[in-house]
């Protein structure tokens, strides 16, 4: 008697559908960060089984990921963290997303502008022990944060 379990994946390649890539985001002020949430839909008819998750800066952390593997027409999503503390004016981030994909890549894409505070420019040490003693904000919690106002496309 042979049982027999999982396919064989290798070799089949499937396609990837980012939901919203592109995305500007509005303004933030430095220190805050900033949560950006992507829907990924695999459009093939393989499931996809991710192999890494890169992004291109060390401020982008992947919080929490369901896309470990989806199954064909499903969806998936990923969601990120964005660290403003080091960065001011312009920043745009790519987050690459590698597995049995018939490219090399799929990648994700962001920007936002990080405005200082306009009374002084602080440091990342500053910005930091900042944001330890304010942990206790529960004001943020019910009404939202003014760094998480959405996005637009173009």
């Amino acid at each position: 008697m042979v049982f027999q379990g999982c396919t064989d994946l290798r070799g089949r390649v499937t396609t990837l559908e980012i939901i919203d890539n592109n995305r500007h985001y509005y303004p933030i002020l430095r220190g805050q960060t900033l949560e950006v949430v992507f829907d990924v839909k695999n459009t093939g008819q393989y499931p996809f089984l991710m192999s890494e998750l890169l992004p291109s800066c060390g401020c982008v952390v992947s919080k929490k990921s369901s896309i470990g593997s989806i199954p064909p027409g499903a969806k998936r999503r990923i969601i990120l963290s964005y660290d403003s503390s080091k960065n001011i004016g312009y920043v745009q981030h790519f987050i690459d997303i590698y597995g049995n994909l018939n490219a090399d890549k799929v990648s994700l894409v962001f920007d936002t502008h990080v405005v200082p505070n306009s009374d002084y420019t602080r440091d990342y040490e500053e910005i930091y022990l900042e944001n330890r003693k304010s942990s206790g904000n529960f004001k943020g919690w019910t009404e939202g944060e003014e760094n998480n106002k959405g996005y637009y496309l173009d």
